[in-house]
């Protein structure tokens, strides 16, 4: 190769490199600074490099790689770029999902909190795993499978239920019955001519009873003025009593004495009896008439107790009203 066509080739190789960097950059000043993040999910439905990464709903970057986690094999590695000043923090988290159901799935990064750190370039997003379509299949075979079952259990339990229910039909048939119905009848026609022969003796009863009250009401008011004449007579009685207390103490204190010298002379007669034989009969019969007049004494005294003190007999006491 000749001086010329060196130069030529390097000449050419220096204008892709120019415009594979003019290239470059201005695909970076058009799309802005970005941030890497990783995360981590168990299953990326089909997740590919290039798609789309929102936060809160708004685009802010693009997914750069989807590969299985080099230390941990039951997990896939997603790596990201986001645009710079995205307010990702250690409360977000990123999940796989889709805006609808045909368009291709994409990562979806919550908004998390205001109070929470940011995260650095490169940091780890916390995931949260998503319901794989595999899964909701077995989930909803398992849910068919439950439902059938639940279904034969339902079906048993309504036949019995349903046996049930017409032996219960049954049983109301024959209670319902027209020999029932007319024992039932017959038994309401007994209790309305029970009520009908016994209505007129209640009333009677009623009228009766009124009667009664009211006798029991004019009895009751014609004898309060009794009640008040018998307190009335009894006050009297107390007050005579008391009138009549000392007095009486009085007479039975002369008549204590009366007899007392009566004994002394009925001993002193005895005395003279037996010193003198003469005249005995005379002094018996002195005796007998002393013993008389004594008893009369005594009797008027037990009459008349106030005679003892008292001149005139006071006039008998009126009986009061």
């Amino acid at each position: 190769m000749n001086t010329e066509a060196k130069v030529g080739a390097f000449v050419l190789v220096c204008a892709a490199i120019l415009l594979a960097t003019i290239y470059r950059v201005s695909n970076m000043q058009m799309r802005g600074a970005r941030v890497p993040y990783r995360t981590y999910l168990r299953y990326a439905g089909g997740l590919e490099p290039g798609a789309e990464v929102l936060f809160g709903g708004i685009k802010v970057g693009t997914v750069t790689a989807v590969r299985p986690d080099r230390q941990d094999p039951t997990r896939i590695e997603i790596l990201m770029d986001v645009k710079q000043g995205t307010p990702v923090n250690a409360n977000s988290v990123a999940k796989l999902g889709s805006v609808t159901i045909v368009t291709s799935p994409l990562i979806s990064i919550s908004m998390g909190s205001n109070d929470a750190p940011r995260l650095p370039p490169n940091g780890l997003i916390p995931s949260l795993e998503s319901i794989s379509v595999d899964d909701t299949q077995r989930k909803i075979v398992a849910l068919s499978d439950s439902a059938h079952d639940l279904l034969d259990a339902v079906h048993k339990d309504m036949d019995g239920l349903t046996g049930d229910a017409r032996k219960l039909i049954a049983n109301l048939n024959e209670m319902t019955g027209k020999p029932n119905q007319q024992r039932v009848t017959d038994i309401l026609t007994n209790a309305d001519k029970t009520i009908a022969d016994i209505s007129p003796k209640v009333d009677h009863i009623s009228d009766q009873v009124s009667k009664l009250t009211d006798d029991a009401n004019a009895f009751v008011a014609k004898l309060g003025p009794a009640v008040d004449n018998v307190n009335a007579t009894v006050s009297n009685a107390d007050d005579t009593i008391t009138a009549a207390r000392e007095p009486l103490q009085t007479d039975l204190a002369e008549l204590r004495k009366t007899v007392e010298q009566a004994r002394a002379l009925i001993g002193d007669l005895q005395a003279s009896v037996r010193a003198k034989d003469q005249g005995i009969t005379d002094t018996l019969e002195n005796l007998r008439i002393a013993t008389d007049n004594l008893s009369g004494l005594t009797e008027s005294v037990k009459e008349r107790p106030w005679s003892l003190v008292r001149i005139r007999q006071p006039k008998d006491r009126k009986v009061p009203k």
